[in-house]
């Protein structure tokens, strides 16, 4: 922290003004410490002088002012320190702005005057500080490149190096780091170097000398400790050899294993090794390192923190070295890459990153393609290998250590270590990873109780999978499906092939992979044979799975203009046989034409898949490869789209458009004859169809799709051809085009399926063909007006092409030109009949709105925005003013003639409200309008009216919401009586919002004094609310405030409009306010991970006697934590078990039959052995027959019955008798579940006990026990005597 005070300099004043003495004023007049009132007093006195002697307040003038006065002074017996300290203030702030020939002029004496005063006994820590300032100053500004003349100031500096005042120490390191910076590509610098490391040995020497007394050595040891300070900085600015030579005396300190100089010296070689520019002797410096890493690989001499630190020195070193050196670093590498070890077997989870991190970077940075050849020619060449291993196979060795279980708790990030190993050695891998692999096959095996790191692990031998290649790696880690026992196949395997396969060769597929496929199905067809129908249908989910793999080979193939023509003929053969792997198929064949589509298209490399980036493969992509690929593939086109147009008219269904997206690939790449033969065929078949649905009259079948059918109906064929159609539309030019267009226009005025199919294959022109559009615009604005009415169905499909063609038309300025024009227009005299287009499409576009279908309303909302920011957003030709007039044109719908219009109108006012901030205050203008609508009391208008508050409120500011607040207060209490509408809990949630917005008194103020305790309401939730955010701990609420604000407010139709009660109104308003807040999101808790929690787990397991370290404890179970999750499942399981009473259960046997026993006879204990499964207990979690019934019978026997007091109750008189072992005699009326019921006699049942109960309760209400015992004697006589004159009359 001394360093960073001085660094900012707290004599820093305004270096624009030019009187000293004025801006040293302005920065110290108001303070308080006595230094700087006397600096102001002595400089206000010196400006003074120089006003009196009428001499310019010039920089020149105070540097001889300050001199002459500082020469007199300090020349007497005893100066007064205070006056020493400003005027050196004075002098290291001017002698800055002294012209430097000024400087050299007068360097003699400033000189000799500032080594007095630095040197005087009694000078005080702020005159040192000044004066090295000026000291240094004199140093950088020299006259004489003479060692000879600069010496004795440096000299002086040097002195000061371990100067016993800290604040002094530090300016002189920094004043020698300035000098040195100076000094270099200049003679000087090599014996000021030589001074720096003379002054350190002379104080070696004097700690360690022989000679040296014990003061003598502990002062000697702390002025070492002062250099080592200051070399931290300033050792990459001293000259090569005394470099070298001060490195040595590093290794020689280090030996000494003292953590203070330890610390010093790694802080100096890290300045050192981030050094761009510095020079260094790799031999002094590697050794250097090498000490330093063992020494710290002992991790109980060194702080986790020191360790961190080291670790990445030695990283930021050994590349250091390997610039300088390459030799010399490969040499050492393994040793280095050994001290590691230790680290990552440490506690000290910084420092494993740290060290892990260390690995990786010289992996990728110190091991080149010669050593790593070096290595594989001598694996080639010597084969009985009598030399030693090489340097490669050291540090692999080394690599494959850290998969000990010693290593375990590190594994995760161990895993990273090997993936970047993989990914350098590239190819040559197996030369020297074989070992690696095999551990890795090994753990994959391990429990997932013991094994928390699957996700790393599959990561890493997908790095293995990329850097090796498919026919590598299954040739050392076989799938081995054809063993009897699935068990013993490695099908674990295939989610890394699918997801890390890149760059592979299309002939591996054709050529193993296939066979296997078929040897596969065999298998299956001959368990099918024998009986075994599950062992058959594994065997055809391998053989799936297996197929599966086929998008993974697509991906960058290597051999693609060589092997697609085999690949291609085994492809036809199963589109057409084997509908289940279609869809695999066309992904596949999709993935190829995009990925070199894509690679064609660009002039670079960064369009290529992100995974190639990621994993850092090196795929040979170019240009001219991608060309010929896709020239391969389009002699194959032809037959394809043969095939896939027969399977496509065949197909019951397209699962997601698959087909027709391979179709409309492959037209893409396909000859243009070959594409335009083919669709003029179709269009003929097309034709021929429309014909034949217009002879006969199958309107009613034209709803319906009978997909069992072997007999298609006309119009399922007609609606097939047309997606046909439009699938080979990237192959088609503009004559093409408007046939399909001609062909279209009946099918826009047809029903039902034929067009929905006619509109979504219009949209897909609409938005793919720009040229056809463009010259057919007009035509089809008038088409879209002409073709109205449209079916529901369709409804979607027509408001995406007027969302293209809108999009066109606002292209156009033209057409563009006629909206504005209607937009203008406040007033439409036209009739309905005569409405123009943008009139027609705003109608449809605001019903729309209306929709049940949620993608139609969408879609509608999408066109209004997408509408409003090209007429509002500058970049697009628009303008504040055209987006207003926009607003209003919608706003003209509120005076439509039914409740549908004008709700849709308020809805759209909503939205657009919502997106743009500059209409809120529109809106508010039309308020007066939606009120007057609301006294119709409609229940669409007034719910959308809601609505459009409730966004009006959470969109504006407290300002606006103050001038509307009581008349929009005074309209939300007529629409709360409305109350069989449900509008209250609407009502309390935009009063709850007005609260937050204008305060609680504002709302006050507006509301009628009948509905004030409703206000009160809302104020006491709200409170509730801010305790309970209260109780939650700063942590937790960080982490909640991190994830409301993260993301921002976005429209949600149901959220706004839907009918809601007060449970989830404070969660709508939140999410208006643009606080939308995560549900079980990963930001809710600081969660550990599962690797730091393992290892934690795995350090308490070392510390914890065994019997401790899997027991619970009183912290919150860890969800993440795999193995106490399952514990504490198997554990409520178990207690679930327990609290079944055996009473409350119907004993059945193993068949199921219910058994019913004898009174007195027990009933059968559960079986205790092992065996036992819980799913055959009866009403278990785990049971199949844990159905509805079980749980009613179980609610119905658990419903209070049981403890009524009749255990008490004595058979031959009246009243309780005590038991033995039991309680005294009680009794109580048991709360009955039939009093919930909706039924009202098993309500009067439930009740009739409980009447009786009640009025006894108030019969002997306020009386004492003799009392109520009394009263119940005489109510006991009066029974009595009653029976018996009943009994005399008779």
């Amino acid at each position: 922290m001394e360093g960073i005070e001085m660094e900012e300099s707290p004599f820093s004043i305004d270096e624009t003004n030019d009187d000293l003495c004025n801006s040293i004023l302005s920065r110290f007049e108001n303070s308080t410490d006595e230094t700087h009132q006397h600096l102001c007093a002595v400089i206000g006195a010196m400006s003074q002088e120089l006003k009196e002697h009428n001499v310019p307040s010039s920089p020149v003038a105070y540097f001889g002012a300050t001199c002459s006065s500082l020469d007199r002074i300090a020349s007497e017996t005893n100066p007064p320190n205070h006056l020493i300290d400003a005027l050196l203030t004075i002098l290291s702030i001017v002698i800055a702005r002294v012209p430097v020939a000024v400087l050299k002029k007068k360097r003699e004496f400033l000189s000799e005057l500032v080594v007095r005063v630095l040197l005087s006994p009694s000078g005080s820590e702020g005159a040192a500080i000044h004066g090295l300032k000026c000291l240094s100053h004199l140093l950088i500004n020299r006259d004489s490149v003479h060692w000879s003349d600069v010496s004795p100031l440096f000299n002086v500096l040097l002195g000061f190096l371990t100067d016993s005042r800290p604040k002094v120490r530090r300016q002189s390191h920094l004043c020698l780091r300035d000098v040195l910076i100076n000094f270099q590509q200049s003679t000087l610098l090599a014996s000021a170097s030589e001074g720096v490391k003379n002054l350190l040995e002379r104080f070696l020497l004097l700690a360690g000398g022989a000679n040296a007394n014990a003061g003598e050595g502990t002062k000697g040891a702390q002025q070492v400790l002062f250099i080592l300070d200051a070399l931290k900085e300033c050792l990459p600015l001293l000259s090569l050899k005394y470099k070298n030579n001060i490195l040595k005396h590093f290794k020689t300190l280090l030996d000494l294993r003292q953590p203070l100089v330890t610390r010093r010296i790694t802080d100096g070689l890290n300045f050192l090794c981030l050094y761009p520019t510095s020079e260094v002797s790799p031999e002094a410096l590697v050794e250097v390192l090498s000490s330093l890493s063992a020494l710290t690989i002992s991790s109980n001499e060194m702080s986790g923190d020191r360790m961190t630190f080291t670790a990445r020195l030695l990283d930021a070193g050994m590349k250091k070295v390997y610039s300088l050196d390459r030799q010399i670093c490969v040499v050492k590498l393994p040793s280095v890459f050994n001290d590691f070890k230790d680290i990552l077997a440490s506690e000290h989870e910084e420092a494993i990153f740290a060290a892990t991190d260390s690995l990786k970077n010289m992996i990728n940075y110190c091991i080149d393609e010669s050593l790593i050849k070096q290595g594989v020619d001598q694996i080639t060449l010597d084969q009985s290998r009598r030399s030693g291993p090489t340097i490669i196979e050291k540090i692999c060795a080394t690599v494959e250590s850290l998969l000990d279980y010693h290593y375990i708790a590190a594994w995760d990030r161990v895993f990273e270590v090997v993936s970047a190993m993989y990914y350098k050695l590239g190819s040559n891998s197996p030369y020297f990873m074989r070992g690696i692999l095999k551990n890795l096959e090994d753990m994959q095996k391990l429990p997932d109780e013991d094994f928390p790191f699957r996700k790393q692990l599959h990561a890493c031998l997908g790095s293995a999978l990329v850097a090796m290649g498919p026919e590598t790696l299954l040739s050392l880690i076989p799938l081995n499906l054809e063993a009897e026992d699935l068990a013993d196949s490695n099908i674990w395997l295939f989610p890394i092939l699918k997801q890390y396969i890149v760059g592979a060769r299309l002939n591996y597929f054709t050529e193993e992979i296939l066979p296997l496929i078929e040897r596969v199905r065999q298998k299956a067809q001959k368990l099918e044979k024998q009986g075994l129908m599950v062992s058959s249908r594994n065997a055809d989910a391998l053989a799936y799975s297996l197929w599966s793999l086929l998008p993974s080979f697509c991906n960058y193939p290597s051999d693609t203009a060589q092997s697609f023509k085999d690949l291609e003929k085994h492809l036809r053969s199963k589109l057409k046989d084997e509908p289940d792997i279609r869809g695999i198929i066309c992904t596949s064949l999709q993935l190829l034409i995009r990925q070199n589509k894509n690679i064609k298209d660009s002039n670079d490399m960064d369009n290529v898949g992100q995974d190639m980036a990621k994993e850092q493969v090196l795929v040979h992509c170019s240009q001219q490869v991608a060309t010929e690929n896709l020239r391969a593939m389009e002699i194959s086109a032809k037959n394809l789209l043969k095939d896939l147009s027969e399977v496509f008219l065949k197909s019951t269904k397209d699962d997601g458009g698959c087909l027709q997206g391979t179709i409309s690939d492959i037209a893409s790449i396909a000859d243009k004859k070959v594409v335009q033969n083919l669709f003029k065929k179709k269009m003929s078949d097309l034709l021929k169809c429309t014909q034949i649905a217009n002879n006969v009259d199958n309107t009613e079948s034209s709803m319906q799709i009978d997909d069992a059918s072997n007999d298609v109906s006309q119009s399922v064929l007609r609606a097939r051809l047309l997606d046909f159609a439009v699938s080979l539309l990237p192959g088609l030019d503009v004559k093409d085009i408007d046939l399909l267009f001609q062909v279209l226009k009946p099918a826009l005025q047809d029903v039902g399926v034929m067009q929905k199919k006619a509109y979504k294959v219009l949209s897909i022109i609409l938005k793919s063909s720009d040229s056809f559009v463009l010259s057919k615009l007009e035509v089809m604005l008038g088409l879209m007006v002409e073709i109205l009415p449209c079916h529901p169905s369709a409804k979607r499909h027509r408001l995406d092409c007027l969302h293209f063609l809108i999009v066109h038309v606002l292209k156009s300025e033209v057409v563009k030109v006629e909206f504005l024009n209607f937009l203008t227009v406040h007033v439409s005299t036209s009739k309905d009949d005569s409405m123009t287009w943008p009139e027609v499409f705003l109608t449809e576009i605001i019903l729309a709105l209306k929709e049940a279908n949620k993608k139609t309303r969408n879609r509608a909302y999408d066109i209004l925005v997408e509408i409003a920011h090209a007429f509002g957003d500058e970049e697009r030709g628009g303008n504040r003013k055209i987006l207003y007039q926009f607003f209003i044109k919608v706003a003209h719908g509120l005076a439509g003639k039914t409740p549908h219009m004008i709700s849709a109108t308020i809805k759209g006012l909503a939205r657009l409200a919502y997106e743009f901030s500059d209409l809120v205050l529109t809106a508010f203008d039309l308020l007066p309008s939606t009120f007057v609508l609301l006294e119709k009391q409609n229940r669409e208008i007034t719910k959308a009216n809601l609505g459009l508050l409730k966004v009006l409120v959470a969109k504006s500011q407290a300002e606006g919401l103050q001038m509307h607040l009581r008349s929009m207060v005074e309209c939300l209490f007529k629409w709360q009586d409305v109350a069989k509408n449900h509008f209250k809990a609407k009502v309390k949630l935009l009063l709850g919002m007005l609260v937050t917005k204008c305060g609680l008194e504002a709302v006050k103020a507006a509301m009628p004094e009948e509905h004030l305790k409703l206000l009160s309401n809302i104020r006491k939730i709200k409170e509730r609310k801010e305790r309970s955010r209260g109780a939650k701990s700063e942590e937790t609420r960080s982490h909640i405030s991190k994830a409301t604000t993260s993301r921002q407010s976005r429209w949600n139709h149901t959220n706004i409009f839907s009918d809601f009660d007060g449970e989830s109104a404070g969660s709508d308003a939140e999410y208006l306010n643009g606080k939308a807040t995560t549900r079980g999101g990963k930001s809710s808790m600081n969660l550990k991970s599962a690797a730091s929690s393992f290892r934690s787990n795995m350090r308490l397991k070392k510390n914890l006697p065994g019997y401790l370290s899997d027991e619970s404890d009183d912290e919150p179970l860890d969800l993440l934590d795999r193995q106490k999750t399952r514990s504490a499942l198997r554990s409520s399981e178990n207690l679930k078990r327990k609290s079944r009473s055996d009473d409350d259960e119907m004993e059945v046997d193993s068949e199921g039959r219910l058994i019913i026993r004898e009174e007195g006879e027990r009933r059968k204990e559960k079986p205790a052995d092992s065996d036992y499964d819980a799913r055959s207990e009866r009403d278990s979690h785990l049971s199949g027959r844990s159905g509805t019934k079980a749980q009613k019978r179980r609610k119905t026997s658990e419903s209070g019955k049981a403890y009524t007091g009749k255990v008490y109750s004595s058979k031959k008189a009246g009243g309780d008798l005590k038991r033995k072992d039991k309680l005294e005699p009680y009794a109580y009326w048991p709360l009955d579940r039939k009093m919930l019921s909706r039924r009202p006699q098993h309500r009067a049942t439930a009740r009739k006990g409980m009447a009786t109960v009640v009025n006894m309760a108030k019969k002997f209400e306020g009386k004492s026990a003799s009392g109520a015992l009394s009263l119940k004697a005489g109510m006991k006589l009066k029974r009595t005597q009653k029976k018996g004159s009943t009994g005399n009359k008779r």
